[in-house]
């Protein structure tokens, strides 16, 4: 007869067992689902003729584009990260933190520190920002796809294309409700609804997680594509894009990139017409740009890097959007929510809100909070120890605090198209270091003057009724919040003694991010206005790097159209403009 020891391991292994299974039988479904995801390791560059297209990152832009092109042309789609299918910190809203804090080599979101001194990230996974940013859908304004010169029509034909298949109305929560009535209140009026909309007042935005919390991510367009003609390869870091420079201009013929087990491979594009499109994001795209030759000349011949093209802009005109929040304690803890609500300003900002994620026991007893907006980012660190073991030595001494005293949510302040802009250098030769990347924060005033406008604005939010309804009887000064908010924002920016006397001080010693960066290959200086690089042939950015401004509260509906957008608009310039696709 069996010890109990002994049916207790059987029990377990029995378990494990099971769970294995599952796994299995998970992984089978998603290639059942998804034919044309496979590693980069299967790649065979002897029995491939070529592609029509080649597109260098799967994220919002790159997932839309290759799933229209494929409806026409032969695509090979190429993520340096794995799939988000089966990641449930990627699927479920509950889990948005952990995922963001992940620091591990196949976490779907990279953690950098910009030479400003603010915690970052950089999405590594199918599906790109979308897998791991709040979730939150809001078009472009009407002003601006005029000023960039899009067509409306296509434009007003792309956005429901991208809608229908992944957007969701929310099932608005307490606080984005409370958030709502208190921007009316507050005068950031009129109410327009629940709409995709950019327009003045306070409104309900659309959101990438359906009613039970699952995210659905650009990687699901691709289901959209001709699975015949798609390709995409996981676990694919592009090196450099290859040239050939024979002609009267170089002309992009393919790419060089190393699969998961660090064997290169090369990818050709068929004669012609073919074309390599770069989708990377706003630090992919124009670090691959400058690791394949095109850039400064001075910046190149220093990493000792062949020119292809001397192009000064390069990595310029970086632009993050800076961001402010303040904390609110409640008198019971509030459902979690990201951002549901929005208040567009006159004033040059954004307020928006987050709430219930720094509330929960595992976000305090480890670290999931240290790259989220809902704890924030902390630190009087000095410049020169500025790294991500001591931003994790933080949330260490963190497990010692109460959990209830981080019950509440945060209301957002965040600048419309900062005139504040930076930089991208690489540090070295490799692919894999991310770039040196400063924006700057705050240093035209404007900028400055417009986050003092949003700190005020939330002040009489707070005020509100609606708000009061949370905090119940507590009463808290808006010093006492911005006090409680300094230690709840996590960033490497050295505190001041006055950094809550002042508000300007505030607003500079607590910035952090939402992740909106762009620029650095911008229309005009770097690409033209149907994204080709200038100077060179067979080769565009389709990414978030073009942009002068962050389109919309929220970028990533545009991102995801403009994937859709020049799709369509690429396949009609080849085929007529009567192609359906």
């Amino acid at each position: 007869m069996a010890s109990k020891k002994e049916e207790l391991l059987i029990r377990m292994l029995l378990l494990l067992s099971v769970l294995i299974s599952s796994q299995g039988s998970e992984f089978t479904n998603v290639r059942k689902r998804h034919p044309y995801l496979k590693e980069a390791s299967s790649f065979s560059s002897s029995s491939e003729r070529g592609y029509d297209y080649i597109i260098v990152g799967g994220g919002t832009a790159g997932c839309p584009l290759a799933a229209t092109f494929s409806q026409k042309f032969k695509v090979l789609l190429l993520e340096r990260g794995s799939s988000p299918y089966g990641n449930l910190n990627v699927s479920h809203l509950q889990n948005f933190h952990i995922s963001l804090a992940d620091t591990s080599p196949s976490s779907p979101s990279q953690p950098f520190i910009s030479t400003d001194g603010v915690i970052n990230t950089r999405a590594r996974v199918l599906g790109g920002g979308s897998c791991i940013n709040a979730g939150f859908y809001t078009r472009a304004s009407p002003s601006y796809v005029n000023a960039a010169g899009w067509d409306a029509q296509l434009v007003n034909e792309s956005y429901p294309w991208v809608e229908k298949r992944v957007v969701f109305w929310p099932k608005i929560a307490p606080w984005q409700a409370a958030l709502r009535d208190g921007l009316l209140e507050a005068g950031v009026s009129p109410f327009n609804g629940y709409t995709y909309d950019h327009l003045y007042g306070t409104k309900v935005g659309g959101t990438i997680f359906d009613r039970k919390g699952f995210r659905h991510t650009a990687a699901d367009l691709l289901a959209a594509g001709n699975p015949k003609n798609l390709n995409v390869l996981l676990h694919a870091t592009v090196q450099k894009i290859v040239f050939n420079t024979q002609g009267a201009k170089p002309k992009a013929i393919g790419v060089v990139f190393k699969d998961e087990n660090g064997r290169r491979h090369e990818a050709t594009i068929k004669n012609g017409a073919g074309e390599v499109i770069l989708s990377s994001g706003a630090i992919g795209s124009p670090q691959l740009l400058l690791l394949s030759g095109i850039g400064p000349r001075k910046d190149l011949e220093k990493m000792k890097i062949p020119l292809i093209l001397d192009n000064q802009y390069v990595g310029k005109g970086m632009s993050d959007n800076p961001m402010n929040t303040i904390f609110i304690p409640t008198k019971k803890p509030v459902r979690q929510s990201l951002v549901e609500t929005v208040g567009i300003t006159k004033m040059g900002t954004f307020i928006e809100a987050t709430s219930g994620f720094s509330q929960s026991s595992d976000s305090i007893r480890y670290h999931h909070g240290i790259m989220s907006g809902e704890i924030g980012q902390l630190s009087t660190i000095p410049p020169k120890q500025r790294t991500l073991e001591a931003a994790q030595k933080y949330a260490r001494n963190k497990r010692n605090l109460p959990w209830e005293a981080f019950r509440g949510g945060f209301i957002l302040e965040k600048i419309d198209g900062p005139f504040s802009t930076g930089e991208l250098r690489l540090v070295d030769a490799e692919v894999d270091t991310t770039p040196s990347v400063t924006f700057n924060y705050f240093s035209d005033l404007r900028d400055l003057r417009r986050c003092v406008r949003g700190i005020r604005t939330i002040e009489r939010i707070v005020r509100t009724s609606h708000i009061a309804a949370l905090t119940g009887d507590d009463e808290y000064s808006m010093a006492t919040l911005l006090n409680m908010s300094v230690q709840a924002n996590l960033n490497m920016v050295p505190k001041h003694t006055n950094d809550t006397a002042s508000v300007e001080q505030f607003c500079r010693d607590t910035v952090i991010t939402i992740w909106h960066y762009h620029g650095g290959a911008h229309v005009g200086k770097v690409v033209d206005k149907d994204y080709r690089v200038v100077g060179v042939g067979g080769l565009r950015v389709i990414d978030g790097s073009t942009f002068i401004k962050s389109p919309g509260t929220n970028p990533q509906a545009t991102v995801m159209m403009l994937g859709r957008y020049m799709g369509v608009k690429i396949v009609r310039e080849r085929l007529g403009r009567a192609t359906r696709v």
